[in-house]
């Protein structure tokens, strides 16, 4: 095996032996996948502890990533940056398939909707319509231009390195942040396998990461990949169709989970009507309300509360309280905000919690309501419906076009041998990525059913202990409050963050916990995959465009391959640190990332292949000014960016349109830009011409 991943011998093998060998090479390794998950359900059933199965799972799944990577090692530039162009189309569509589920797409695309409903299926929508642009727009043309990279691209079709130098850093700016992304994922999935510390888990994931793609580059990220999708559509599709056979006796769910929307619907009506959550939202109405006093008087309020903190722990210790009332005292009063601008924030925050909880479920919208509002009510419900609608329509648009414009996704475009394999490989990439994303609006549905019929209405002390475990790892994302003190879990009294929904599915299915371990150990090749394809993008574009197209033209392979090597390190360490701040939740950084790229790289890549009269200076100047635009307004309206760059003027939306689809207002610009400085400057030189032509118009034979 070790042979084989090697380039020596892929080369004294015809393209046919070759596939033949992949076939039988990955049918083994799914054969000793599933039995490997058999014996671990053995030993479960003998008494194996949790702890050991996650470990297990986890270290297994490294270690198999991490051998392929060490068997895949290589100098060659060829086979480090495109994996020597000689990937299968149907396994090129599987490594695609694994760097497109990330752990936004793996672990939030069905949390999203759980949470969303109707709307969050603007990120189905604008991903699969993504690769369909892919396939007629771009994938095809940039194989046949043969070069390594996009800013590779870019540089030789607008000739001069300025073209380069900005699609560097548009790469690493959309690059960086899906990474950060991913290596959150990894990190929550690790601490939920192991029970170690979420930032420990971020460096222990990251170990995984760094051999793949370290040792080997594109060749032995490919390979992974390929390995980390059979993982990855197991864990998905195996509890969904357990749910899905448990709640109808039909294990197809894409096909019944119409029927459970209705049984969904209808108990919406229940829970907002029912006494017990009217009563817990009154008391979070009042919580609210009491919030807003505290904001509207904060040193005196500040003072008020280290005052009770400081009597409530006295009276603990004069009254003979145990150890650990009075610590987790003394934890509280030490936590408390240390000025009034520290106190302001955390009640603010506190504040938009208890507003949220004071809604009707939860805050969530009926699921089946396709948007906020009521076209045929009040002007003010018709203007949220309008406004619901345009965000919806935004988003649709800012991920197909960002999808088309991805670096890592059209790298893998490099890595076939023809132009015909390149299209191929798009639609390989569809069906294997449909196979999940035709499931995730299933699962979101089943999930919210289990838990709407099944958790709530459940007394407190009946509670599975699952609950209790998922708290313990964050609980933002699942964690139960007696708010009333009935003894009976409200809907309101819940919070369930949409990063565990598919990791909780297993759970709510009733599915022994090795199926847990293999859903996490699913997510967690999501996030590793699409990690290795990033990190590869960023190092690639600063070794090879940098370093070696700018620098020094005339530097070794070896010395070329070595420096990509540092820079990766370099990268994946600078990541981690980012990801280990926790600094926005995962679909939103992901989301951020496809705007940056549309804004950047779409105008630019689209126009260069179909017109000829694009000019260098005028691609330069698109992609500065798309992405300045897009990156203007999520710093003026997102909040997490705008606390972290001190900004303080009013949040003033255009349009209505949310922070997560800047990227509609950047493409346009670009496309502008680009059009009109072309036209105003002097025509490219005959050469970009000529190779536009040649682009556009391949001969028989290389197709």
């Amino acid at each position: 095996m070790a042979g084989f991943f090697g380039s020596r011998e892929g080369e004294r093998l015809s393209k046919q032996q070759f596939k033949a060998q992949l076939n039988q090479v990955y049918c083994w390794y799914t054969v000793g996948l599933v039995l490997f998950v058999a014996v671990l359900a053995g030993l479960e059933r003998l008494g194996m502890p949790r702890l050991w199965i996650g470990s297990t799972f986890l270290m297994a799944t490294i270690g198999l990533y991490a051998g392929i990577g060490i068997m895949s090692r290589t100098t060659d530039a060829t086979e480090y940056y495109v994996a020597g162009r000689r990937v299968p189309a149907v396994y090129n569509g599987m490594a695609t398939g694994a760097d497109w589920m990330s752990a936004a797409s793996f672990i939030g695309l069905a949390g999203t909707l759980y949470l969303t409903g109707y709307s969050g299926l603007a990120f189905i929508m604008g991903w699969t319509g993504g690769y369909c642009l892919v396939a007629l727009v771009l994938a095809p043309y940039l194989r046949k231009f043969g070069q390594f990279t996009i800013p590779d691209f870019l540089g030789e079709r607008y000739g001069g390195n300025l073209p380069r130098f900005i699609g560097v850093i548009a790469a690493i700016l959309c690059s960086f942040t899906y990474l950060v992304a991913q290596i959150y994922g990894v990190g929550l999935i690790t601490s939920y396998l192991t029970g170690i510390a979420f930032e420990l888990g971020i460096f222990l994931g990251l170990g995984g990461i760094l051999v793949c793609s370290f040792l080997g580059g594109m060749r032995a990220v490919t390979w992974t990949q390929v390995a980390q999708y059979i993982i990855l559509v197991m864990a998905y599709l195996i509890p969904v169709i357990w749910l899905s056979a448990k709640q109808t006796g039909v294990p197809v769910p894409q096909l019944v989970y119409g029927y459970q929307l209705e049984k969904v619907t209808a108990r919406e009506k229940q829970l907002t009507d029912d006494p017990g959550e009217q009563q817990v939202r009154a008391l979070f109405r009042q919580r609210s309300e009491a919030l807003a006093n505290k904001i509207g008087h904060p040193a005196a309020s500040l003072t008020a509360d280290r005052l009770d903190a400081s009597r409530k722990m006295e009276e603990l210790k004069s009254g003979n309280a145990s150890v650990a009332q009075v610590s987790a005292a003394a934890r509280a009063l030490a936590a408390m905000p240390r000025n009034e601008a520290a106190a302001v924030r955390s009640w603010s925050a506190a504040k938009a919690t208890a507003d949220i909880k004071s809604q009707p479920l939860n805050g969530m919208p009926p699921h089946a309501a396709q948007f906020s509002g009521d076209p045929d009510g009040k002007p003010k419900e018709k203007a949220l419906y309008d406004t619901s609608r345009r965000n919806f329509l935004a988003l649709v648009f800012c991920l197909m076009v960002g999808t088309a414009a991805l670096p890592h996704i059209l790298m893998r475009y490099y890595t076939v041998p023809s132009v015909r394999e390149a299209r191929q490989s798009v639609t390989w990439s569809l069906f294997f990525i449909c196979l999940l994303y035709f499931t995730a609006p299933a699962l979101a549905v089943l999930v919210k059913y289990e838990i709407f019929t099944v958790l709530v209405g459940m007394p407190f002390d009946h509670l599975p202990a699952w609950i209790n475990t998922w708290s313990k790892v964050d609980p933002t994302l699942l964690s139960v409050t007696d708010v009333n003190r009935d003894n009976i879990l409200q809907l309101n009294e819940m919070t369930v963050g949409g990063d565990v929904i598919v990791l909780l599915t297993p759970e709510l299915a009733g599915l022994p916990y090795v199926i847990s371990a293999l859903v996490a150990a699913g997510g967690l090749a999501a996030a590793l995959s699409t990690a290795d394809g990033l990190l590869l993008t960023i190092a690639n574009a600063l070794g090879h465009d940098v370093y070696y197209r700018m620098i020094d033209p005339n530097a070794s392979t070896v010395s070329r391959v070595t420096v990509s090597k540092i820079l990766l390190l370099v990268v994946a360490l600078t990541a981690a640190y980012v990801a280990a701040q926790k600094p926005a939740d995962i679909l939103f950084l992901v989301s951020a990332a496809f705007s940056f790229a549309a804004a950047s790289f779409f105008p630019a890549l689209s126009l260069g292949i179909f017109w000829k009269r694009a000019t260098g200076i005028a691609a330069v100047l698109g992609m500065v000014s798309g992405l300045g635009v897009t990156s203007y307004y999520m710093l003026t309206t997102q909040p997490w960016l705008r606390e972290a760059f001190g900004v303080t003027s009013p949040i003033q939306l255009w349009w209505g349109i949310e922070p997560i689809s800047a990227g509609l207002f950047g493409v346009p610009v670009g496309f502008a830009v680009i059009v009109l400085v072309s036209l105003v400057t002097r025509p490219p030189p005959q050469k970009a011409c000529d190779l536009v032509d040649h682009v556009r118009y391949p001969d028989l034979k290389s197709l």
